[in-house]
C-alpha cells in the first residue's frame, strides 16, 4: 500500500512532466483504435450492403465470379443466361417467384457536359435493370421507374453529387454502343452506399444495350416461400435446373453450367472479394501505428530515466529508511502503469475520433460512410488498452530497474550521477557488432541471384541496422554532434558552446532522444530513394523500349469500346493505330507442362511500338501464322528452342500449335516476361463475340507530324472522357505523379512517428531544463540575459534534432539503396538519390528542432534567478 501511496504522488506531483509522454500513448494508441474502428465500419457498410442487395437464392453463369471478379471481363460483356431460364427456375419447389437480372460494370455514364458521373474513389458504375429484387436496397424518392427505352432511374447520391434531376439527360457508353435516355426517377439506397453510382433501365432496354440482344440476363433471383430455407431452395432450384443438364451443388453450388448460391453465401464471396482490400489497407495502416508505437518507447524510457535520475536523492532516501530494492522498482513501474492507463483510455476515446475523421476524409475522395455504421467492437478498446499498458510498462523497466539499483549512499550525492563507464563500454560494443551485423547482411542481399533470396537477408539487415544504430547512439552522439556544432553552433559564441556542451552532457539521453526521430526520417529517406530509382528506372526503360508517340488506355481499366477504336483509326496524321489484347490461355510446352499464361495478341505494328530484344529469332516473326514469341525464362524453365511447337488453349476458344518464332529477352521492367502473338492468329481460334477487347492502344505519327497527331487523337475521342491519350512526355509525368501520391501517402503516414519523436525532444528539453534549474538560476545570476537562455535550450535542441535526421538519412539512404540494387533483379536498374528530398528534410529538421524548443526555452526564460539558485 506505501509503494501504491508514493507512485500515487509521485505521478501526480510530476503530471505535467509525464503529459507529452501520455499524449506519445495517447497518439500511437489513437492510431490502432482508430484504424481498427474505421476497417470495422468499413466491412458493417458493407456487409450490410451485400446482405441488402442478395436475393435467397441467385443463379448466375458458372464463369462468373463475384463481386469485382469478372464482372469487367476482357470482352466488355458480362456472362449471361438465357431468359428461358426464368420460367424454369420459378416452377422449382418452395420458390415464391423468380426475376432476371441484368448487371454490368463495363459501363461509362455520362451528363449532357459530357462529364463522368462514375465516383472518383474508384468505386464500380453498375448499370442493369430494375427489379422487385431491388426494392429490398432502394425505394423510389423521385419520378418513377423507367418504363422505356428513353428513361434511366440513378441513385440518389450521383443525383446528389452530380446536381441531377428529373428530365436531365444521360449517355451510357458501351461495347455494344452508346444510347441516352432521360432521369425519370431518382432512388435511395435504404443501406449507406460506399461510393457505388447506380443507373437503371427497363428490361429490353438494358439486355439490348447492355448484352447486345434481348432474351438475355446476367443472373436469376430466387425468392423463397414461407417457411422454406435458401438452402433447402437451392438443393430444389439445382434439381429443377438438373433435369435439364447441367448444374452442380458443390461449394456454392459451383459446377456444370450454372452457378447457385443462397444469400449468405453471395455475400460471403462479395465480403471476400472486399475483405482482401480492407484487409490490406488494415494491415498498412497498424504498420505505421507500430512504427509510431516504437517512437514512442524511447520518449517514455528517457522520460523516465530523466524522473529517476532527478530523484536520485529521494530514491536514496527511501532506500536508508528501509524501502527495498523491489518496491522502488514497483513504484517506478506503477507510474508508468498509471501513465499507461491515463494514455491509453484517452487514445482509444481519440480512435473514436479519428475513425470518424477518416470516413469524412473518404467522403471528401467519394467514398460515403455513414456514422450510423460507425463499429467499436468489444476488441478495440480492449486491444487499445492491453498495447498503451504494455508497451509503456515495458518502456518503463529499464529506468525501474535502474532505479531499484540506487544504493542509500545516493542521499548524500548530487542527482543525476551518470552511468559509470563500462556499461557505456559494453553498449558501444554491442552496438557496433550489431550495425557491422546490419551492414553485412544488406551487403549479402544486395549480392543475391533472386529478388525472393535477397529480400530476407535486406529485412534483417534492416532491422540489425537499425538496432544498431539505436544502441550505439550514444556513442555516436558523442561524435556527430560535436561535428554539426562546428558548423551550426559555433556561430553563436558562448551560447552556442553551452548549448553544445548541455547536448553532450548526457550522449545516453541524446541519443534515445535522436533515436526516436531518426526512425521515422530513416523510413521517408529509404521509400524516397526507392521511389525515385522506379521513377528514372522506368523512364530509362521507356526511352529505350518504347517506340510509339502515343499510349491509349483507360483511365478506369475498362475494356475499349469499338466506337472510341474506330475514331482513333480515323484519326488524321497517324501512321499506324495498334490494336493490344490480352487472351487468357493454358500453355503446354514441349515438356509436357501446362501453365495458365496471358498472351499478348497484337498486331504487327506492336514490334515497332516496343522494342524488345529477342535472344533467338526476330519479334517481327512471332506475328506471322500461327506463331508465338515466349520470354527466355519460360524458354529456359521448359528447355523450348526456336522453331518448338507450343499447345496453346484459348479461353473461351479453341486450341491451337503455335511455333515459337522469337524469343525475347527477360532483362527489362516493360512487358517483362510477356508472350506475343498477332490478332489474327487469336482470332482463328476465339469466336468473334468471344474476342476481347483491347485493353491498350498505341499510335505512332507521321514523320514531322507529332503535335498534329497528338491534338487529332485527342479530338477523335473527346466524347469519350474515360480514356486518354498520352504522349511519352505525358506517360512519364503519371508514372512520377502515381509513384508521387503514393508516397506522400506514406509520408503523410508516418508523419505520425515524426509528430511523436518531436514530442520526445519537447519533453527531453523540458525536462532537462528542470534538472538544470539551479544551474540555470546560477548563469542568470552572473549575467546570461533571458534572450541567451532561451537561444542556448533553441540550439541545444536544433542540434538534437539534426543529429536525429543526419543518423535517420544516412541510414535510409543506405537501406534505399540496398533495396534498389536488389530491386535491380527485376527492372528496377536506375539508382536514384534524391538530393533535393534529403536536403529539404534534413534543413525542415533543424525548424522542427526550433519549433519543438518554443515553451521549455519560454519556461526557463520566465524562471526566478534566487528560486531557481535554492532549488535542491
Amino acid at each position: 500500500m506505501t509503494v501504491w501511496k508514493t507512485s500515487m504522488r509521485n505521478f501526480f506531483a510530476h503530471k505535467g512532466r509525464m503529459a507529452l509522454s501520455a499524449v506519445a500513448v495517447l497518439l500511437s494508441v489513437a492510431f490502432v483504435s482508430g484504424t481498427l474502428v474505421f476497417t470495422d465500419t468499413m466491412n458493417t457498410t458493407f456487409d450490410k450492403l451485400f446482405a441488402a442487395t442478395a436475393s435467397d437464392v441467385t443463379v448466375s453463369p458458372k464463369s462468373a465470379g463475384g463481386a469485382g471478379d469478372d464482372e469487367n471481363p476482357e470482352t466488355g460483356k458480362p456472362e449471361s443466361l438465357p431468359a428461358s431460364l426464368v420460367g424454369k427456375v420459378a416452377k422449382a419447389p418452395g420458390a415464391k417467384s423468380a426475376e432476371g437480372a441484368v448487371t454490368s460494370m463495363s459501363v461509362t455514364v455520362v451528363n449532357s457536359a459530357n462529364k463522368d458521373m462514375g465516383s472518383s474513389s474508384g468505386a464500380p458504375t453498375i448499370a442493369g435493370n430494375w427489379t422487385q429484387n431491388d426494392l429490398k436496397a432502394m425505394e423510389i424518392t423521385s419520378g418513377h421507374a423507367p418504363r422505356g427505352p428513353t428513361d434511366v432511374m440513378v441513385d440518389a447520391d450521383t443525383a446528389e453529387k452530380h446536381h441531377l434531376k428529373i428530365g436531365d439527360e444521360l449517355r451510357t457508353i458501351a461495347v455494344t454502343g452508346d444510347f441516352t435516355a432521360k432521369v425519370s426517377g431518382i432512388a435511395s439506397f435504404k443501406v449507406t452506399n460506399p461510393g457505388a453510382t447506380v443507373v437503371y433501365f427497363d428490361t429490353a432496354t438494358a439486355q439490348r444495350e447492355l448484352l447486345g440482344k434481348e432474351g438475355l440476363f446476367t443472373g436469376i433471383s430466387v425468392t423463397a416461400a414461407a417457411g422454406v430455407s435458401d438452402e433447402q431452395l437451392k438443393q430444389n432450384v439445382a434439381t429443377t435446373l438438373s433435369e435439364g443438364g447441367g448444374t452442380g451443388t458443390g461449394g456454392t453450388g459451383t459446377g456444370g453450367t450454372y452457378k447457385l448460391q443462397t444469400a449468405k453465401e453471395a455475400a460471403d464471396s462479395s465480403r471476400e472479394d472486399v475483405g482482401s482490400f480492407l484487409d490490406v489497407m488494415k494491415y498498412a495502416m497498424l504498420g505505421f501505428a507500430g512504427i509510431a508505437l516504437l517512437v514512442g518507447i524511447f520518449l517514455i524510457v528517457n522520460t523516465f530515466s530523466m524522473l529517476v535520475a532527478q530523484r536520485t536523492r529521494e530514491i536514496g532516501l527511501m532506500r536508508a529508511i528501509g524501502s527495498s530494492r523491489k518496491q522502488v522498482n514497483r513504484s517506478v513501474l506503477l507510474e508508468a502503469l498509471l501513465l499507461g492507463i491515463v494514455g491509453s483510455i484517452a487514445g482509444v476515446a481519440a480512435g473514436v475520433g479519428l475513425a470518424v475523421g477518416l470516413m469524412k476524409l473518404m467522403g471528401s475522395m467519394g467514398m460515403e460512410l455513414s456514422t450510423s455504421d460507425l463499429t467499436v467492437k468489444v476488441t478495440t478498446p480492449v486491444v487499445g488498452l492491453v498495447l498503451g499498458i504494455v508497451v509503456t510498462v515495458v518502456a518503463a523497466y529499464v529506468p525501474a530497474r535502474r532505479a531499484g539499483k540506487i544504493s542509500p549512499m545516493a542521499a548524500l550525492r548530487d542527482a543525476g550521477t551518470p552511468a559509470d563507464g563500462k556499461a557505456g563500454r559494453i553498449r558501444a560494443g554491442i552496438g557496433l557488432l550489431l550495425t557491422g551485423g546490419g551492414a553485412a547482411t544488406l551487403l549479402v542481399a544486395t549480392q543475391a541471384d533472386k529478388a525472393s533470396e535477397g529480400s530476407m537477408f535486406l529485412g534483417l539487415g534492416v532491422v540489425l541496422s537499425l538496432i544498431g544504430f539505436v544502441v550505439i547512439g550514444p556513442l555516436l552522439a558523442g561524435v556527430v554532434v560535436r561535428a554539426l556544432s562546428a558548423v551550426v553552433l559555433r556561430m553563436f559564441g558562448p551560447v552556442g558552446r553551452l548549448a553544445e556542451r548541455n547536448a553532450l552532457r548526457n550522449p545516453r539521453r541524446t541519443g534515445a532522444t535522436g533515436a526516436a526521430l531518426m526512425i521515422g526520417l530513416a523510413l521517408v529517406a529509404c521509400l524516397s530513394v526507392v521511389g525515385s530509382s522506379m521513377v528514372a528506372s522506368a523512364t530509362d526503360e521507356l526511352d529505350k523500349s518504347v517506340g510509339a508517340d502515343f499510349i491509349i488506355q483507360s483511365g478506369k481499366g475498362q475494356p475499349f469500346v469499338p466506337q472510341v477504336e474506330k475514331a482513333l483509326k480515323k484519326a488524321p496524321h497517324i501512321e499506324h493505330v495498334t490494336d493490344y489484347k490480352g487472351v487468357v490461355t493454358k500453355l503446354t510446352s514441349p515438356d509436357g507442362r501446362t501453365e495458365d499464361e496471358e498472351l499478348v495478341a497484337a498486331d504487327p505494328t506492336y514490334a515497332q511500338d516496343l522494342r524488345r530484344e529477342t535472344v533467338a529469332g526476330e519479334l517481327s516473326a512471332a506475328y506471322g501464322k500461327n506463331a508465338m514469341s515466349v520470354g527466355d525464362t519460360y524458354a529456359k524453365r521448359h528447355g523450348v528452342k526456336l522453331g518448338d511447337t507450343i499447345k496453346v488453349a484459348f479461353k473461351k476458344g479453341g486450341t491451337a500449335e503455335l511455333k515459337i518464332a522469337a524469343i525475347t529477352s527477360d532483362d527489362g521492367n516493360v512487358d517483362k516476361g510477356a508472350m506475343y502473338t498477332s490478332i489474327t492468329t487469336a482470332a482463328q481460334y476465339i469466336p468473334a463475340d468471344r474476342m476481347p477487347q483491347n485493353q491498350m492502344m498505341f499510335a505512332k505519327a507521321e514523320d514531322g507530324k507529332a503535335k498534329e497527331a497528338y491534338a487529332a487523337l485527342k479530338a477523335s475521342i473527346a466524347d469519350y472522357p474515360q480514356y486518354k491519350v498520352q504522349n511519352q512526355t505525358d506517360f512519364k509525368q503519371e508514372l512520377k505523379d502515381q509513384i508521387g501520391q503514393l508516397l506522400n501517402i506514406v509520408y503523410g503516414l508516418l508523419a505520425l512517428a515524426i509528430i511523436v519523436a518531436v514530442l520526445g525532444v519537447v519533453n527531453t528539453l523540458a525536462l532537462s531544463v528542470v534538472e538544470r534549474t539551479r544551474e540555470i538560476g546560477l548563469m542568470r545570476a552572473i549575467g546570461l540575459s533571458r534572450r541567451q537562455l532561451r537561444r542556448m535550450i533553441r540550439l541545444e535542441s536544433v542540434v538534437i534534432a539534426l543529429f536525429g535526421a543526419l543518423l535517420g538519412l544516412g541510414l535510409g539512404m543506405g537501406w534505399g539503396t540496398a533495396a534498389q540494387k536488389l530491386l535491380a533483379l527485376e527492372g528496377l536498374k536506375v539508382l536514384e538519390i534524391p538530393w533535393s528530398t534529403i536536403i529539404t528534410v534534413f534543413v525542415a529538421s533543424a525548424f522542427v528542432g526550433l519549433f519543438a524548443a518554443l515553451v521549455p526555452a519560454f519556461r526557463a526564460g520566465r524562471m526566478n534567478v534566487l528560486n531557481a539558485i535554492a532549488t535542491e
